[in-house]
């Protein structure tokens, strides 16, 4: 499956950080990477938050796995619900390493809806 999110296969990793622990690298290039408008810091300045949907989140997810290519990890969207959900994946096993939000978050997302049409019931 080729999908423009993980073609980052091109870039070569930086030389300088070769000495460095794969956290060290992987926070150095987290760290490197611009705000993105609707970004938890662009959102700080303004006083209503604002929801991305998933096209506003193409372009930084290329940018963040074009970033971390020589790290072995890469990003990938996906919408198995009615949510959007991140998900950080070993490039060479196709490991999940880390989910946003995890699948705990998830259940209690839907399991809150569910109870919300009880609440309203029973109290009206």
């Amino acid at each position: 499956m080729n999908s423009p999110l993980l073609d980052a296969s091109a870039v070569t990793p930086n030389p300088a950080t070769v000495n460095l622990t794969p956290r060290q690298r992987l926070e150095g290039a987290l760290a490197q990477l611009p705000a993105v408008a609707g970004s938890a810091a662009a959102q700080s300045q303004s006083s209503q938050p604002a929801l991305l949907d998933r096209q506003e989140l193409v372009e930084p997810v290329q940018r963040i796995n074009e970033s971390l290519a020589g790290f072995g990890v890469e990003f990938q969207l996906s919408e198995p619900g009615k949510h959007l959900v991140a998900q950080i994946v070993d490039r060479e096993s196709g490991e999940l390493i880390r989910q946003i939000p995890s699948e705990e978050v998830l259940r209690v997302i839907d399991n809150l809806d569910k109870m919300r049409g009880r609440l309203l019931e029973e109290t009206a």
